[in-house]
């Protein structure tokens, strides 16, 4: 199939994107690298009025450390997070999953913004973000906000972004030396949607644990996080997964997710 007819724009600023994106008349979309939704245009999943293509922003790209906080612009592509060396050093969780993520030619056009705002469930880096304790910055005409990712990703393709929003900036505390990481997925083929998969972080004996591909969002398992911050063992903390609100898809069902849950939450866990 082909996508509707569509406007295309390219702005030379984010002032002039969030002005497109403001025109209500425009019906527009913003487009980053592409790789989810011009899929979902040729399917007439989606069908904007107008693209606004946002390849031209330099000032939403790069990577910069800045104190305690890594800051990555939302135009920045993958393929740039896997060869930074910034982010192998300050934040190893996501260096230990970016090679998870679809394949090559996809991680050399996607962008963390474009996954962010896009909120996937069976996406990692929601999940990643969640278990980093991230912020994500937004921009509008009238000034700039930040949410906490755990307040950000709402459900299936929903998040807190308001009409007229763009994200512009994800900040990622910076890992100390003492703290440890683990990720873990289990997908028919590489760069396959995962089945179920989570993301583990440790730090100063609290733990955050966020899956993806399980339910219709990225989420935390905060009551396995309850148990293993108290001393708990493994088999405890999987056993906790079950108040989660499991969800099945395309590749398995409920009961499936729940059981894959625990096998990669217990594989994570063995890794940490």
């Amino acid at each position: 199939m082909k996508a509707a007819d569509f406007r295309y724009e390219r702005p030379a600023s984010v002032a002039d994107a969030l002005a497109l994106l403001g025109d209500e008349d425009r019906d527009a979309a913003p487009l980053a690298g592409g790789q989810s939704l011009m899929p979902m245009m040729n399917f007439r999943l989606a069908q904007p009025g107008t693209l606004v293509d946002l390849s031209a922003l330099d000032e939403l790209r790069g990577i910069k450390r800045d104190g305690e906080v890594l800051r990555i612009g939302a135009m920045t592509r993958y393929v740039e997070l896997v060869r930074s060396d910034l982010v192998a050093e300050c934040v190893p969780l996501l260096a230990l999953a970016l090679p998870h993520i679809a394949h090559a030619a996809v991680r050399n056009r996607g962008t963390i913004g474009g996954s962010v705002a896009l909120a996937d469930p069976a996406a990692e880096m929601p999940a990643l973000l969640l278990a980093l304790d991230a912020e994500i910055t937004v921009q509008s005409p009238t000034g700039t906000k930040t949410h906490a990712a755990t307040d950000f990703f709402l459900g299936m393709y929903d998040t807190a972004l308001e009409e007229g929003e763009l994200v512009t900036e994800i900040a990622i505390p910076v890992a100390a030396e003492t703290d440890r990481f683990s990720f873990y997925e289990l997908a028919r083929r590489h760069g396959d949607y995962a089945m179920a998969g989570v993301a583990v972080a440790r730090r100063d004996g609290s733990h955050r644990i966020a899956f993806f591909s399980i339910s219709d969002r990225a989420l935390r398992a905060t009551g396995a996080e309850a148990v293993l911050d108290a001393g708990g063992g493994v088999q405890e903390a999987v056993a906790a997964l079950s108040e989660l609100p499991f969800a099945g898809d395309l590749n398995a069902g409920e009961a499936t997710k729940q059981h894959l849950s625990g096998v990669v939450l217990t594989r994570a866990l063995e890794a940490l």
